[in-house]
């Protein structure tokens, strides 16, 4: 079982890692790499330990083509007017 679910958007992008984390009570980091987000994976481990997180996400924001490394291209878009005939 999960130790927790976490929103991507609450997770923080680690350059040096190149993964995003989240602070896990052990001390150490729950990590998952934008590849593991784009191959459907939603488990983020720690290193350190044996606990493990389940990272809420929508895929399409890391579909292929995709390299939105900031929170801001995580946001949802804004919808667009849409003229009706």
């Amino acid at each position: 079982m999960s130790y927790d679910d976490v929103e991507i958007e609450d997770m923080e992008w680690n350059e040096e890692l190149q993964a995003f984390t989240y602070p896990c009570p052990c001390g150490d980091l729950f990590q998952i790499t934008k590849d593991e987000l784009r191959m459907g994976e939603e488990i983020a481990r720690c290193p350190s330990c044996s606990l493990y997180i389940t990272v809420v996400y929508n895929m399409e924001d890391f579909a292929a083509g995709s390299d939105s490394t900031s929170k801001k291209g995580l946001e949802p878009s804004k919808q667009q007017p849409v003229a009706v005939a």
